[in-house]
């Protein structure tokens, strides 16, 4: 699941922090790991993307030219959020695919393994789910397009909980992989940036782009002598 990026439109909480420039430079370096993760592997990787107007296919093979044919898309459905998610599920599920595993583009460290484990899961389970730290769910998978997104208040930290309660009220077997967390607000580029340091190949476009820009920062403190920055000034980046 994945939006085109634009300003004002993508990872706004993040954006507040960082400025538009820097936050969609972020953001297509999610895009490119991911790409780089999954594309041409043992899965067919599709990209379910938003807006539909959006030429996504052009922009994936431009940030990942050498992957240019192994991308897939679809446009999600103009609907609420829950909806999408469903669409997207019946989607792949109407064209043959046995199984489904959904991932947002906003985990820009989830490995094949993780994947692995949720294949694994599905062979004992109807849904899989992988649960983020703030409550939600950084993976869904599952054999069918059930219905576990109606009257769930997405992004919010009891989506996980429901979504269990949703699929046993379904009769639905369910199975949990190992959390993760997702990329929303600043406390999580924090974090995620002190990962990748420890482990760069997690991500390493989105690595090489953090320390690219935390070099800019300290670069920019040490010459402005705490002068006033813009919010769009990539000197607010300030990692450990």
């Amino acid at each position: 699941m994945a939006r085109y990026p634009l300003p004002g439109t993508t990872k706004t909480r993040l954006a507040r922090k960082l400025g538009d420039t820097t936050t969609l430079q972020l953001y297509q370096a999610f895009l490119s790991d991911l790409a780089r993760h999954f594309a041409g592997s043992d899965y067919d990787l599709h990209w379910a993307y938003a807006p539909a107007t959006a030429d996504f296919a052009g922009y994936i093979a431009s940030l990942v030219p050498d992957l240019a044919d192994q991308t897939n898309c679809f446009p999600q459905t103009e609907a609420d959020f829950g909806t999408r998610l469903l669409h997207a599920f019946q989607w792949t599920h109407q064209r043959g695919y046995p199984e489904t595993i959904l991932i947002g583009s906003d985990s820009p460290h989830v490995t094949p393994a993780l994947l692995k484990q949720a294949q694994e899961g599905l062979q004992e389970a109807d849904v899989v789910l992988g649960p983020a730290d703030d409550g939600g769910y950084y993976l869904l998978a599952m054999r069918e397009p059930y219905d576990l997104f109606s009257n769930i208040p997405m992004s919010t930290e009891m989506v996980t909980e429901m979504t269990l309660a949703q699929a046993s009220n379904l009769g639905l077997t369910t199975r949990l992989i190992e959390p993760l967390f997702d990329i929303d607000e600043y406390d999580d580029l924090v974090r995620l940036s002190a990962l990748l340091r420890t482990n760069s190949e997690l991500a390493p476009v989105t690595a090489a782009l953090i320390a690219q820009l935390d070099k800019r920062s300290t670069y920019d403190h040490d010459s402005t002598h705490n002068a006033e920055l813009s919010s769009s000034h990539p000197a607010t980046l300030d990692l450990p």
